[in-house]
């Protein structure tokens, strides 16, 4: 692995300042009037409530580094879906008769690569505490990366941590360990080492990429056409999350290469292809070091949010969170008001981010139910693809199908259908995407279940078709003679939701949290991920037959009620004009001893960076 970039502790604050977004020129009077610069460093002004109404919204220009970005995130996930596909496989399936000695099975046969042969409740097990972990350990890490030591430090770190995993899963795939049945060790270990790496790198690459864009507040620009227009940062935002997860599913694609490789070569080459991908990353990040606005650790505000909540609790109780004011009372300004000597080191803005920001984490809540009606509770898709029909194509490779319909249907949303509703006036806001998501994925729950109800009514071992012992005399397995490719139902579905629910979520995330918890806040994100991966793990006990059709059907029923609460509760969202915090460190105005001041050496590199 090439040498890693020295992340540096603490990082330098690169970010721009407020004579960056605007320009100012003198009124009459005397005073100075602020004025917005667009997304090309051009004089703007704020649109009027009129021009709210009239003019056309459009995406801003992205930075050109925020691609640069996304290619670091292609890199980190072509490497993490290379693997994560074949774990279940890996540990479910033994050796097959007759294989190569490297994993794959014999050619003209049904049967599937296998290694350790565990059964599916140890490979669900494996498999869900791997995904389980690499979606909770982001909530340490990503206030971490807030508090003490910056995202691209923990960038870095992660990056190493993952390359020692992925030269350790090679290793498992050597064929004297697979004879003698000593690969559980190494495996096991690369697993959970990929999960911690991975988890120090997922919470902090999309706030730090979402950190690159310029413009923060909407302005009007007129182009060059003479038309009026507003540039609007949600649909800039939206539009760079949108490459940024078509990026995410174009290195997931790299499952199809290992899935093949698995059946027809062996797990070596399965484990060393996703390392290739991995290894351009650390001269990747050395490249970007220089380049990168990068915004130095504040401290932890958790101290200060849970002091918050207490003060809510006490003088406006719990009954005040159905009144829409439970945050009033922690404001200064509320405090003031009371009469009360009670000292707190915020201002009213910052009572407001957090606001908004334990409303993004209720939004997150209804998440794990849109994961699970999209891939399935468990090993649950896994397990039905062993019992269908696969002629010669691995089982596991219909789950790309999923990043497939993401990488082909990006740029119709991204290029075709926002514009086109952007064009016409129609605000299809975050909660409406995140509902029609939600639908999507509960369509995708349904179709699962009834496939596997056919499967079961079908197959040759009837409701026990995915058990190891649906084979025949040979100890070949027996399946259905249901084609795996009425599996791309239910993926295209699950893929499509993908990104109706997931990239709002990124904008939510940084948009709707202070400053010091983008981190934290986007970890929140994540962390919904880790709940849909427990229930996996804390039901692996019924991931089996003869339960799989009712595995599938309940989450589908919870996916359709619980889609019809979300948008109850948080259609008014979409009322509002996007919103990025400007509150800059709020401890300075009231609490002198967190002011960090710089030297003059690095306001001058500050300033220098900031030119280039």
């Amino acid at each position: 692995m090439p040498e890693m970039p020295s992340p540096p502790s603490p990082e330098t604050n690169l970010g721009l300042k407020k004579e960056d977004l605007y320009s100012s020129r003198s009124l009459q009077d005397g005073t100075l009037e602020e004025l917005p610069l667009d997304d090309e460093g051009h004089e703007a002004t704020h649109p009027t409530e009129e021009e709210k109404q009239s003019l056309r919204r459009v995406a801003g220009k992205v930075p050109f580094i925020a691609y640069w970005i996304c290619l670091v995130e292609f890199s980190e996930r072509a490497s993490y879906y290379g693997v994560k596909p074949l774990f279940s496989q890996y540990v479910n399936r033994k050796m097959p008769v007759g294989g190569n000695g490297y994993g794959a099975p014999k050619k003209g046969t049904q049967d599937t690569a296998g290694a350790l042969g565990l059964g599916t409740t140890k490979a669900t097990a494996v498999s869900q505490s791997f995904s389980m972990l690499v979606y909770a350990l982001p909530i340490l890490f990503g206030w971490l990366a807030d508090s003490t030591s910056g995202r691209y430090s923990l960038i870095c770190w992660g990056v190493a941590v993952c390359g020692i995993a992925h030269v350790l899963m090679v290793a498992s795939g050597a064929p004297a360990l697979l004879a003698n049945h000593t690969a559980v060790a190494p495996f096991l270990l690369s697993v959970y080492i990929l999960a911690i790496g991975a988890a120090m790198f997922k919470p902090n690459i999309s706030p730090i990429l979402l950190d690159q864009m310029p413009l923060t507040v909407p302005v009007v620009k007129t182009l060059n056409t003479g038309e009026k227009v507003i540039i609007d940062p949600e649909a800039t935002v939206e539009r760079m999350m949108l490459w940024f997860y078509e990026l995410i599913n174009i290195g997931a694609f790299t499952g199809v290469a290992t899935a093949y490789t698995e059946r027809y070569v062996g797990w070596w080459l399965s484990f060393l292809i996703p390392l290739v991908l991995y290894l351009p990353l650390p001269p990747l990040l050395w490249y970007l070091r220089k380049r990168l606005v990068l915004h130095p650790p504040g401290g932890s505000d958790l101290s200060n949010v849970m002091r918050i909540l207490g003060i809510c609790f006490k003088r406006g109780g719990w009954k005040s969170i159905f009144k829409g004011k439970f945050f009033e009372p922690a404001k200064p300004s509320v405090i003031a008001q009371s009469g009360s000597h009670l000292e707190v080191p915020w201002n009213d803005v910052f009572v407001d981010d957090v606001r908004r920001a334990f409303q993004a984490t209720g939004i997150f809540c209804f998440f794990p139910i849109q994961y699970i009606n999209d891939n399935g509770l468990g090993e649950a898709a896994n397990a039905m693809s062993t019992m269908l029909s696969t002629n010669g194509v691995p089982n596991d490779v219909i789950g790309n199908f999923n990043p497939l319909v993401i990488i082909l249907c990006m740029p119709l949303l991204n290029y075709g259908l926002y514009p086109f509703l952007r064009k016409r006036k129609i605000h299809f806001g975050p909660v409406a995407r995140i509902t029609t998501g939600l639908c999507l994925s509960t369509l995708g729950g349904l179709a699962y279940t009834i496939l596997n109800y056919y499967v079961y009514k079908q197959g040759p071992c009837g409701s026990y078709g995915s058990s190891p012992t649906c084979v025949d005399a040979k100890g070949n397995a027996k399946i259905s003679d249901i084609s795996v490719w009425w599996m791309a139902i239910p993926y295209a579905l699950g893929g499509v939701s993908e990104l109706f629910v997931n990239v709002p979520a990124y904008g939510i995330a940084y948009s709707r949290s202070p400053k010091n918890m983008r981190g934290l806040v986007s970890a929140i994100n994540l962390f919904s991920t880790a709940v849909a991966y427990a229930l996996g793990l804390a039901f692996a006990g019924i991931v089996r037959d003869p339960f799989l059709t009712w595995v599938f059907g309940i989450p589908t029923i919870l996916g359709a009620i619980s889609t019809a609460v979300f948008w109850w509760l948080y259609r008014d969202i979409d009322k509002e004009e996007y919103t990025l915090t400007q509150n800059e460190d709020y401890h300075r105005e009231s609490v002198g001893k967190h002011e960090v001041p710089h030297s003059k050496e690095d306001s001058a590199d500050m300033e220098l960076q900031i030119k280039k």
